[in-house]
């Protein structure tokens, strides 16, 4: 049966990954995701899991890349400065192909910025939150029942790819306080996607020898299975090689795993769009006031809908253009000043988007949207 919870989003993230299976939390407080680790620290032990914060953000990934390196669903949070900091080993995470989630609840920046305020200032940097080629997959939730299943699929995501997996929250919707209907429990359990691993003799375990669309499959720690870890680029075994096909190879592969596969992460909503003359674009806690806007134009006879990405990278860029195409009076918010808008503009070939985009701390109100939509 689904649950009724009242929670604020944060926590509801910190219970979702503990529900999906996660047994290792590492990390460092930082506002305004410092209540996940709050949660989960006292959630995990009770269920058989470790969660420690350690001396400051590199540390914890670090810790939490061990963790999953050992075969453990394994989970970080912070915001935008800590992923900034996190960026060296969120990079071994992508070459070394070891699943993690990593949780951004975003505020103001750049740098400090505004701790204690909201906005989407985090969209271009889970995109390439390092140097180098690959393929970044990055969900983000609108809701707070989004908060809990956004955070379970990205485990799912992050053990099928090998790779780190993003959950975007934001300042609203990770301290935004209401009841969430939850899926049932048994239901999460099993779909729990688990992670593959090679049952043949040891002496014949290549982990990264695999199809060109294909994650790793690395066995975990501890299991008698041999093979090297490393940020360098690397032969079958894992050992380094600067061999160029090899190396040409693996970073195909990289991004093959992933754009092969489309269809098993895209997501995204399409809010009364059928009959629409007038779209918006939105997504993560703007959305909501778009669905409120939308409803109240809608009571004044203005046709409006709303397309709505979930997951942002890889971008639905299919979807998007399929509807920039269809209605061309389109509205583009953002709690930014505009980093969304490029890939929009991208996959649609347009750039006569209508836009309001807000950086200064504060939420974008119903209201707003309305004036906007009535003066286009």
């Amino acid at each position: 049966m689904a649950r009724e919870l009242i929670s604020t989003g944060n926590d509801l993230a910190a219970i979702a990954a503990v529900d999906a299976g996660c047994e290792f939390f590492g990390g460092y407080p930082i506002t305004p995701s410092s209540e996940i680790m709050h949660t989960i620290s006292d959630l995990l032990p009770k269920n058989g899991g470790a969660a420690i914060q350690m001396e400051d953000e590199i540390a914890g990934i670090c810790a939490a890349l061990g963790a999953a390196m050992s075969g453990k669903r394994s989970l970080t949070a912070t915001s935008g400065p800590g992923i900034s900091l996190k960026a060296e080993n969120i990079g071994l995470g992508y070459i070394a192909e070891v699943p993690l989630v990593i949780i951004d609840v975003m505020r103001g920046g750049p740098s400090t910025g505004l701790p204690t305020r909201v906005q989407q200032g985090d969209i271009n940097q889970v995109k390439a939150p390092t140097h180098g080629d690959f393929k970044s997959i990055t969900v983000c939730a609108s809701t707070l029942e989004e908060c809990y299943t956004e955070t379970v699929r990205a485990f799912n995501l992050a053990d099928r790819f090998m790779q780190p997996v993003f959950v975007l929250l934001d300042e609203t919707i990770g301290h935004m306080s209401g009841k969430a209907t939850l899926p049932d429990l048994e239901e999460v359990k099993n779909s729990i996607v688990p992670r593959r691993v090679f049952e043949g003799e040891a002496k014949e375990y290549r982990p990264y020898d695999v199809p060109a669309d294909e994650p790793a499959i690395l066995n975990p720690m501890f299991k008698g299975y041999r093979y090297h870890y490393t940020g360098l680029h690397h032969d079958a075994t894992g050992h380094p090689t600067e061999d160029a096909a090899t190396c040409q190879n693996l970073m195909n592969r990289l991004f093959n795993k992933v754009d092969a596969h489309l269809d098993e992460i895209e997501s995204f909503e399409e809010y009364l769009l059928e009959d629409a003359e007038i779209m918006i674009i939105a997504y993560g806690s703007v959305a909501l006031s778009a669905k409120e806007a939308i409803n109240r134009l809608r009571q004044e006879g203005i046709k409006i809908g709303m397309f709505r990405p979930i997951t942002l990278w890889p971008s639905p860029e299919k979807k998007i253009k399929e509807w920039c195409d269809k209605i061309q009076k389109t509205l583009v918010i953002e709690l930014n000043m505009g980093q969304y808008i490029q890939e929009i503009e991208r996959a649609s070939g347009r750039r006569d988007f209508h836009k309001l985009f807000k950086a200064n701390g504060r939420p974008i109100a119903p209201l707003e949207i309305i004036e906007k939509v009535k003066g286009l």
